[in-house]
């Protein structure tokens, strides 16, 4: 059944800390926050948008260099410091016209519980928290920040013939 459901994937939706980092954060003596991608989820996510395939980035944080990271790879739609990630993606989908059927939302922890409750295909990483992976229709092999990403655009990539 997972399959047939990564298959019929019209929108990826991603957290970025604990899905594209490892929720690690490096305090910096200026009081910035820095964290770290996986370059290989970085190479998936370009191969996903070369694809066609629709990505889009929801996230409570605030760093800019992470919607630089991102737009770099070619994701168009990147919403920081979205605590109600439920309001963000109904905004989103009544603007693109679409519902929750054929999303894959990957969180890894609360704030993503709500919105994951909602979508067709709700996801985590292998590290995400217990509440998150009892809701989960699929939980990754690899953790947050450690090829998650990769994996999961991987296997849809593989299914539609993109790969």
């Amino acid at each position: 059944m997972i399959y047939q459901k990564l298959k019929e994937i019209e929108l990826i939706v991603l957290d970025v800390d604990g899905v594209l980092t490892n929720s690690d954060l490096l305090a910096g003596d200026d009081g910035k926050l820095w964290r770290t991608m996986n370059a290989r989820d970085g190479y998936a996510l370009r191969r996903a948008i070369q694809a066609n395939l629709n990505v889009i980035i929801i996230t409570g944080g605030r760093n800019k260099f992470v919607e630089e990271r991102l737009t770099a790879l070619g994701i168009k739609t990147v919403f920081l410091g979205a605590m109600d990630k439920v309001s963000v993606l109904d905004n989103y989908l009544r603007e693109n016209q679409t519902d929750y059927n054929n999303i894959l939302y990957c969180g890894d922890d609360l704030v993503d519980l709500e919105v994951m409750k909602k979508v067709g295909l709700p996801v985590c990483p292998y590290d995400a928290v217990p509440e998150i992976k009892a809701i989960s229709k699929y939980v990754c092999k690899n953790s947050g920040g450690k090829g998650c990403v990769r994996e999961l655009i991987e296997m849809i990539m593989k299914l539609k013939g993109l790969w």
